[in-house]
């Protein structure tokens, strides 16, 4: 961020059971399944009720932001100093506060060790595919970067129906695993004198 704060906990990725709720709080209860989600939702603004857009007016990304939107304090401390928050998550930690628009309902047979990856990773190659590039049945698709997002934007491409998808990454270990989630060729960029896009 431009104005980061200090100390803060890290953290946006992550799965978790919900121990209490705040007051009006009536979408979740203790005791549900939930998915942190750093670009939240509050469901009344324009962008909200858009379909073209996530960047909700309340709860967009805000790295600089270190309290809750409510009341400006943060629900973390040492000694009785504040230790502030991260992208309204803060998942790096036993337990975390949060906004009710920044959490994800989710069924509560899903195991939290593997479903965390969607509350980030997953979302954000998937959706970057389907819902913004939205690739036409049969064209070729190039994903730079074969981590979790760039896996799923490709798994995406592949739903999209994409003949091509073409996998970029400077770690060739990486290019059979991509193969699974539907990239059908590869380029390493230390492989090539030119650039990459050439």
């Amino acid at each position: 961020g431009q104005t980061p704060v200090f100390p803060r906990i890290f953290g946006h990725e992550a799965g978790g059971i919900v121990e209490s709720v705040g007051e009006g709080v009536t979408d979740l209860a203790p005791g549900d399944h939930v998915l942190p989600v750093f670009t939240g939702e509050c469901k009344e603004c324009a962008d909200c009720k858009s379909a073209e857009s996530n960047m909700c007016d309340l709860l967009r990304i805000n790295t600089d932001r270190g309290v809750m939107i409510g009341d400006g304090k943060s629900r973390f401390s040492i000694n009785g100093k504040p230790i502030y928050h991260f992208v309204g998550t803060s998942t790096f930690s036993e337990y975390t506060v949060m906004h009710v628009g920044c959490v994800a309902k989710i069924n509560p047979a899903a195991p939290l060790d593997k479903v965390c990856v969607l509350s980030c990773g997953i979302s954000t190659g998937l959706g970057a595919t389907i819902n913004v590039a939205k690739p036409p049945k049969g064209s070729t698709v190039a994903i730079f970067g074969l981590g979790a997002v760039g896996l799923a934007a490709a798994e995406g491409a592949r739903i999209a129906g994409a003949s091509r998808i073409i996998g970029t990454d400077l770690n060739a270990n990486r290019f059979e695993e991509a193969r699974k989630f539907g990239c059908t060729e590869f380029v390493n960029p230390k492989d090539h004198d030119k650039p990459v896009q050439q």
